[in-house]
């Protein structure tokens, strides 16, 4: 037997040499140095708010009630391009790390190669799941990745644990498995690696409430978590031996998809379930506390027979808005909270302050195809076309290009598209083509020989279940008739704001906007009559519009804008609107009751 398995229950090896961990459980119960203690925490990721806000939004969760802070590390957000690990600025989780220290709370950090999370591929990067099929299991391609990867965090995280004076009290060695796989060399490399590396804190692994997934998510020295909207009762038949009861993931509200209602949950429904763990001894990590938003291209996708990709927005009805604003949850826990103090509570922090309302005209710079010209041809070309991952693109936009020559009413098909097409023949749009829909079209006019270009968007990675780490692109190929189509050019538009200039008869496109403003305040951004697009604030890409909805407004938080003139670049694949309009309060959809399960 391993010194892992052989030492005393919740206690890593480590502790035997001088090193002992801030909490262990033991009898049912989670210990601080001996003394009973609860996790209280909430879950904000450092990922989806500008670094600025940190510590505002940390102060508001311990506001709350709240003793510990939960936050997964996203691989990709890190490692975009392989063996390119940034750790500065907004990636700077150490930083993130140690506010919450000063703030008052206690860090539980989930570092595993898979997070889930509505976050682009679950965390995995790109360039990784293009090469390897067998993600998330002991696969020796993936976990020699995976080690390089730890190899570099762990060690940043391990002066920051409590045994060392830091704020890291708990660490999840992976994510729901339970639910994905059940692979237990692998689990068992996630947990010894953390071990090997310096973790000395508490482990633990989070899994859904029925007894395989527990079964298949759980590993010797790591106290099992479940994750749930409702289900006491059931986390506490399934409860092992010895462990302490802990809602690792107490759904209090939803995400959204684009295409659906904004989700929403009632403080009391909230309040009743974390009640009801409460008093049957359990600690919380409420997720979200704050959702705050998936900026960029992050937000991934799940796929339950067609693909829904996640909105921007990821606020997620949570007690802390995602501009930082206080609901009835934040009130409704602040309650629940307060009696497990020996002191008061910090004081309830001032609403964030937002810009006016305001409305500026779009101005018509160039359209859609000249935007995707302006970008470089990858290459020679290729017979077949080329997905995302072989073209090393990340995601957003790639165009494929060709001559075709077709006869009259011949049948374009693009077999394995994901997600999204927009066609143009002969530099004239003739069709949307997405996938688990229509993917085929008849081309128009009589038989001729043209310039065929596809523009193909990738709506979000796919985070969760069986398809998390699939491609992106045109998969297979593109017919017409019964036949291939060859000779295919490539241009991979880069994710920085797009600079072209030709705006004559633009539909679709790039335009720009300028808005002055006296003072640098949290906006919320309406693109009214637009159809499909991005949007860039002073260069940085704040995310996606869609008017399928739910979300009908973009956060622009306070510190992406400048006293004076600020820049709004929008990107629309469908149709560009008249007007920028700054909106005074946020506008998330029409909304349905949800309690996730």
């Amino acid at each position: 037997m391993s010194d892992l398995l052989a030492s005393p229950a919740g206690v890593a090896p480590a502790a035997l040499d001088g090193r002992s961990p801030a909490l262990t459980w033991c009898d049912g119960e989670i210990l601080r140095r001996g003394e009973k203690h609860r996790i209280l925490s909430g879950a904000i990721h450092y990922f989806r708010v500008h670094p600025d806000q940190w510590e505002d939004r940390l102060r508001r969760l311990a506001a709350m009630g709240a003793n510990t802070v939960d936050t997964y590390v996203a691989w990709n957000f890190h490692e975009r391009v392989e063996g390119d690990r940034r750790f500065d600025d907004w990636r700077d989780v150490e930083r993130f790390v140690r506010i919450a220290g000063e703030v008052g709370l206690d860090v539980f950090i989930r570092p595993s190669p898979y997070i889930c999370a509505e976050w682009s591929n679950g965390g995995i990067p790109h360039w990784l799941s293009g090469r390897v099929t067998a993600l998330r299991t002991s696969d020796p391609a993936f976990l020699a990745a995976v080690d390089a990867w730890y190899d570099e965090l762990i060690p940043r995280l391990v002066p920051l644990q409590a045994a060392h004076g830091g704020p890291i009290v708990a660490v999840q060695v992976e994510n729901e498995y339970g639910s994905f796989g059940s692979d237990e060399e692998y689990l068992a490399h996630l947990r010894d690696g953390l071990r090997s590396r310096g973790m000395v804190e508490m482990l633990t692994t989070a899994d859904g409430i029925t007894g395989d997934m527990v079964a298949h998510g759980s590993i010797p020295g790591a106290m099992t978590t479940f994750t749930f909207g409702t289900g006491v009762g059931e986390a506490l038949k399934l409860r092992r031996d010895g462990e302490a009861l802990m809602c690792s993931e107490l759904w209090g509200g939803w995400f959204d998809h684009w295409g659906e209602r904004h989700h929403v949950r009632s403080a009391a429904s909230m309040g009743g379930t974390l009640g009801e763990l409460l008093d049957a001894g359990g600690s919380v990590s409420l997720y979200m506390a704050h959702g705050g938003t998936n900026f960029g291209l992050w937000n991934g996708a799940n796929h339950d027979r067609v693909l829904q990709p996640t909105t921007t927005s990821y606020d997620s009805d949570a007690p802390i808005g995602e501009d930082g604003s206080l609901g009835a949850k934040f009130h409704a826990l602040r309650e629940l909270f307060a009696p497990f103090h020996r002191e008061e509570l910090p004081a309830i922090p001032l609403p964030p302050r937002r810009q006016a309302a305001a409305s500026v005209s779009l101005v018509p710079q160039a359209s859609l195809l000249d935007v995707v010209r302006a970008a470089p041809p990858m290459g020679a070309p290729t017979p077949r076309p080329q997905t995302f991952e072989q073209l090393g693109a990340e995601d957003g936009l790639v165009a494929y290009e060709t001559s075709v020559s077709f006869p009259e009413g011949a049948t374009l098909t693009i077999e394995g598209l994901h997600d999204r097409a927009t066609v143009f023949l002969d530099d004239e749009r003739i069709g949307t083509l997405e996938r688990d829909g229509t993917t085929s079209m008849v081309l128009p006019g009589s038989a001729r020989t043209g310039l065929l270009t596809i523009v193909v968007e990738s709506l979000g990675r796919i985070n969760y279940g069986p398809y998390t780490g699939e491609g992106k692109g045109v998969m297979r190929g593109v017919m017409i008739g019964r036949r291939f189509v060859n000779a295919w050019t490539h241009r991979v538009v880069p994710q920085e704001a797009p600079d072209a200039e030709n705006a004559f008869g633009v539909r679709d496109g790039l335009a720009v906007a300028h808005i002055d403003v006296d003072e640098a305040l949290d906006a919320w951004l309406a693109f009214p009559g637009g159809g499909k697009g991005m949007v860039w604030l002073n260069g940085f890409l704040l995310g996606r519009y869609w008017k399928v909805g739910p979300q009908q407004t973009l956060y622009a938080p306070a510190p992406l804008w400048r006293c004076g003139r600020n820049e709004i670049r929008v990107l629309d694949l469908d149709g560009v609107g008249a007007t920028v309009e700054i909106c005074e309060e946020p506008v998330f959809g029409d909304t349905e009751e949800f309690v996730g399960s």
